[in-house]
């Protein structure tokens, strides 16, 4: 991303900016609660725009909730994540860290996943994160 890693890590951990970023195309977002501190929880919906769409938590919604369990300034922010849902195949505690690598022109934003439930298709997964990055690219990068 062609932005300072600052500029990156606070939309890792603003409310506002998460609402914006993190939502794939064809879906809106709701931000219902939102700590951004070591331990801080949050709660987090995402909505299906296409009434024929499924979602994992109600008929066209995905909830999910976790807290931060780390946060480095400018480094890295480290969430562990659950869905809501009644299926088990997509229960259990996943680990999001976004570490922030300083480059030439920008941030290099990596993100690793853990436990990706099975009932979530890791290239389904990687779609959502891909857009949702390009997202947070173009909310850093301008002037927004």
């Amino acid at each position: 991303m062609r932005a300072p890693r600052a500029r990156v890590y606070r939309a890792l951990l603003d409310a506002d900016a998460v609402q914006r970023w993190m939502v794939p195309d064809g879906m809106t977002s709701e931000v219902h609660t939102f700590d951004a501190r070591e331990g801080g929880e949050f709660r987090i919906s995402l909505t299906y725009d296409a009434p024929t769409a499924t979602g994992k938590t109600d008929a066209q919604t995905d909830s999910f909730h976790g807290h931060f369990e780390r946060l480095v300034p400018d480094t890295e922010v480290v969430q562990v994540v659950e869905f809501e849902a009644d299926d088990p195949s997509l229960g259990g505690e996943m680990r999001i860290t976004y570490r922030l690598e300083e480059t030439d022109d920008g941030t290099e934003v990596i993100g690793i996943h853990e436990n990706l439930p099975p009932g979530v298709a890791p290239e389904d997964n990687e779609l959502g994160w891909t857009i949702s990055l390009d997202k947070l690219a173009d909310l850093t990068e301008g002037d927004r």
